[in-house]
């Protein structure tokens, strides 16, 4: 039991973290910032806290990875052999690189909108009237991607639940007798 306890916690622990975090940022964080009195802050604030949380996100990105490859590692004869594990390793992967691949999309939209935050918005995700095409076009990128980022967290942590079930001695069993 114990050879894959830590790298399955750091796994699960790690896309919990991206599920959360961006759950926060785009609720607690950009709603908060919304109520700042001057609309200039309202960028600015969101940039702030966005700024502070990316170095952990890309942590727990960098240790999703290597828990993961552990993962893989340890459990690649029943990859192997049990029907099904391997195609939802597969589907898993690619949709946490797609994952991080808009969370980083969603960073450099962010960087846009910090570097032109003295414009001032409704919201973090808001424009206000008049705002230039590059804020309003970045701002409605991050309007959106602020959700798409947790149905990607998610949706890793609910395969990675389907793996687990997998390994019930039933599912193996049923899954090497195919």
């Amino acid at each position: 039991m114990a050879g894959n306890l830590v790298a399955r916690s750091i796994h699960d622990l790690t896309a919990g973290a991206w599920f959360g975090g961006s759950l926060m940022g785009a609720i607690g964080l950009n709603g908060a910032a919304a109520e700042a009195k001057d609309p200039a802050e309202r960028t600015r604030l969101s940039s702030l806290g966005w700024k502070k949380w990316a170095p952990v996100q890309t942590a727990a990105f960098g240790a999703h990875f290597l828990s993961g490859l552990a993962i893989m590692w340890e459990n690649k004869g029943r990859m192997a052999k049990q029907d099904g594990v391997m195609r939802l390793s597969v589907i898993k992967s690619i949709v946490t690189l797609a994952g991080a691949g808009v969370s980083l999309y969603a960073g450099l939209q962010g960087a846009k909108v910090d570097t032109l935050a003295s414009e001032g918005a409704k919201g973090a995700t808001e424009p206000k009237p008049g705002a230039s095409e590059e804020l309003r076009s970045a701002q409605q990128q991050l309007k959106i991607l602020q959700w798409a980022i947790p149905v990607f967290a998610g949706s890793v942590i609910v395969m990675g639940a389907k793996h687990g079930e997998m390994q019930r001695p039933k599912n193996v069993f049923a899954g090497l007798s195919r």
